[in-house]
């Protein structure tokens, strides 16, 4: 049998009708652009998200770099990211203009932690941006306790943490200002590309929307030089409708990534990143670390089942850096886990026999 490593059909086929009833909604008010969907969808994340605005852009990069530039950072300052992450987290700190100051990660979360962060911090130091990545949370609330007492804002980057949670409250809301992606293979994903920031304070929404919106608040008056970043009605349609579902997605997820570490932890020499007793986790992907890697994905190429690798080449590595000084070395936990990691197959609509081939196939790799 064959195992696809995503696959959207069964979210798809469940929510057609509705999809389809948004968008002729959508096509019949002729009206796309900032318009009544749009609203409707921000009132509605912001209320998931436990906080008092969001404001839809364009895609996730761009929400980022709208929230790192409303708080008025750039040439000069410094920002602190994680050394593992993708690409755009970087992306979006370099086109403020500041300076980015890169954290190695804990060896068992994954994930930049007050211990990672705390040595780089300097009197240029503006912003910290910790990633939820993979769907698990970082941890928040020790890093903004920190970032609070050193007077650093706190941006998360919360674009694969749709529905986590830490101590009850959601990502996306603990950061001073904050931003997703909707980019389709994620947790919340648009039929298209979409992302958005939120915040509880609202002088940053304020500049927020009008950055979106080339710096305009009212028609033909522009108060500060913008851009053109606004999610469009059709695809604010669409997550709507998807937004009613991710509970219950994140809920299978989790059933599904819970049965297959119970299944592989300690097979061979797998080895799942940690999540901590508050830490609610929505599995945006199943990582995994193993020296065999490689063999392991041939080998499951052969049983046609599908994984793959989040990520190979870290950005410190990549040529798009370069200029930034780092070198092979710079950041070793990163770079081991980026040399050892895998991500399984898991979506919602996986089923059991999909899941149970899968994990059968990776035990017979390590027997053999």
């Amino acid at each position: 049998m064959r195992v696809p490593f995503l696959s959207l059909q069964p979210q798809q086929e469940l929510i057609r009708e509705e999809l389809e009833k948004g968008f002729k909604k959508v096509l019949d008010g002729s009206q796309y652009i900032l318009g009544k969907e749009v609203k409707a969808f921000e009132q509605a994340y912001a209320e998931y998200s436990g906080t008092r605005h969001c404001i839809a852009v364009a895609n996730g990069m761009d929400a980022l770099t709208i929230a790192l530039s409303v708080l008025g950072i750039g040439s000069g300052d410094e920002v602190i990211v994680p050394a593992l992450t993708c690409a755009p987290t970087w992306m979006a700190v370099a086109r403020t203009g500041a300076t980015i100051v890169a954290a190695d990660v804990d060896e068992k979360t994954f994930n930049v932690t007050v211990d990672t962060i705390a040595p780089l911090v300097s009197r240029k130091t503006k912003a910290i941006v910790p990633v939820n990545l993979y769907g698990r949370p970082a941890d928040l609330e020790r890093i903004v306790d920190f970032a609070s007492s050193k007077n650093i804002f706190v941006v998360e980057d919360n674009a694969q943490g749709h529905g986590a949670a830490i101590s009850g409250k959601k990502t996306g809301s603990v950061g001073h200002i904050n931003a997703t992606s909707f980019y389709p293979t994620k947790n919340l994903g648009a039929l298209g590309d979409g992302g958005a920031i939120t915040t509880n304070d609202y002088e940053l929404n304020q500049k927020a929307r009008s950055f979106r919106n080339y710096g305009s608040t009212a028609r033909f008056q522009h108060e500060v030089i913008g851009i053109n970043s606004r999610l469009d009605e059709l695809q604010a349609a669409f997550l709507r409708v998807k937004l009613r579902h991710l509970d219950a997605w994140n809920e299978e997820r989790r059933t599904l990534a819970h049965k297959i570490q119970r299944e592989l932890i300690g097979v061979g020499d797998l080895f799942f990143p940690e999540d901590a007793s508050s830490v609610y986790s929505v599995y945006h992907l199943l990582v995994a670390t193993t020296q065999k890697r490689d063999s392991l994905r041939s080998f499951l190429q052969q049983q046609e089942i599908e994984m793959d690798i989040h990520y190979p080449l870290p950005p410190h590595l990549q040529k798009a850096f370069a200029r930034r000084g780092y070198a092979s070395g710079s950041f070793p936990v990163t770079e081991k886990i980026c040399h050892q990691i895998l991500s399984l197959p898991l979506w919602p609509g996986m089923g059991e026999e999909n899941t149970n081939y899968m994990v059968d196939q990776v035990k017979r790799f390590f027997k053999k």
